[in-house]
């Protein structure tokens, strides 16, 4: 039989209702009453002590453990929690040529988000492309190509501005959340290793920080072969991996695949839906958030190389936006069809 735990009310009225049985012609309900306040005294200890059984008896079973004791459970099958990763790129610096840029230099972003170069660089020219990285870790430090910077210490020859290079700087990745742990977990369980199967290869793939989703292909590049295509949803961008990121992947998945299996990373092709959505009520720029916050998390959810998204659920998805009340979607006019290797992605809404 399952118990339920007591709410703080129902403690407290059997504080007051123990004190009048013992002590006979007391009212331990008086609102000024010593009685009272040490029967609601006591009760918010025993509320307390009642809290603590109840996190207790989460924690037992590891499918609704939660922090440290969830890191204990997915540590007994090997599953680590994944770590927060730094995000790398290059930065364009400008300036006169031969002009030295010292490893180290730090740049920040408009909203405080600091870059240290990772090597030291001439200008050539009036151009320098300088690795570097973020010095934060976690998603945060992702940005697109083109972000504007500033050097925090001035550099003689060497303009204040500069601009995040192509390819954007990318790889940065929060600790993995309790959720996705617990989905690594329950999947290892679910699915014991075979030492090559499918699963193997997908449970292998999503180990590496910044991963979010992966898929299998079996005899992709022919008998002996296999491919996987994955995404990194929390990156910058649309989720598509950087060739750095595949790259990455590869030598993990390398280091673990059977030695009789050509193993082939690649990042999906992105197929963007560029809705149009007419007559949006009401039109407000919260609504359009709202309706892209959920436009996204469907693509999260059911977009798959060349998995298919059903129109009906596009409706839906902007149908179930806060504060909308009536649209039409105009496009795509019907189901949309990605190709195998393409996955879909969302591209710009309209909302004429």
């Amino acid at each position: 039989m399952s118990f339920t735990r007591p709410t703080l009310a129902e403690l407290i009225d059997r504080e007051q209702a123990d004190f009048e049985s013992r002590l006979p012609g007391a009212d331990a309900r008086l609102p000024m009453s010593n009685l009272n306040v040490m029967a609601r005294v006591h009760a918010g200890a025993l509320h307390g002590l009642y809290g603590y059984q109840d996190w207790i008896s989460r924690q037992i079973p590891f499918d609704t453990a939660d922090g440290d004791i969830l890191d204990r459970w997915a540590s007994i099958w090997g599953i680590p929690r994944k770590p927060n990763s730094f995000a790398v790129g290059n930065l364009v610096f400008t300036g006169n040529d031969d002009t030295p840029i010292d490893e180290g230099t730090e740049v920040q972003r408009a909203d405080g988000v600091a870059y240290v170069t990772t090597a030291a660089v001439v200008v050539t020219g009036t151009t320098a492309i300088v690795p570097a990285v973020a010095k934060v870790a976690g998603m945060g430090g992702n940005a697109v190509a083109g972000t504007k910077l500033k050097v925090v210490s001035t550099i003689g020859g060497v303009a204040t501005d500069l601009v995040v290079g192509a390819g954007g700087m990318t790889g940065g990745a929060d600790t993995e959340t309790d959720a996705a742990l617990l989905a690594r977990l329950l999947a290892r369980i679910r699915q014991a290793p075979h030492g090559g199967a499918a699963h193997d290869y997908v449970a292998w793939t999503l180990e590496v920080p910044g991963v979010t989703r992966a898929w299998v292909k079996p005899g992709w590049g022919g008998i002996g072969t296999v491919g996987i295509m994955f995404m990194c949803d929390d990156d910058c961008g649309d989720g598509i991996p950087s060739a750095e990121k595949v790259a990455e992947v590869q030598a993990y998945i390398d280091a673990r695949r059977p030695v009789t299996a050509e193993v082939i990373l690649f990042a999906p092709t992105p197929k963007p839906i560029n809705p149009a959505i007419l007559g949006l009520k009401p039109n407000t720029d919260a609504v359009k958030a709202a309706v892209v916050a959920e436009l996204k998390d469907l693509l999260r959810r059911e977009a798959e190389p060349g998995g298919v998204i059903l129109a009906s659920h596009i409706r839906e998805a902007i149908s179930l936006a806060a504060g909308e009340t009536d649209h039409t979607l105009t496009s795509p006019p019907g189901n949309f069809i990605p190709a195998p290797h393409q996955i879909a992605t969302l591209g710009v809404p309209n909302w004429s």
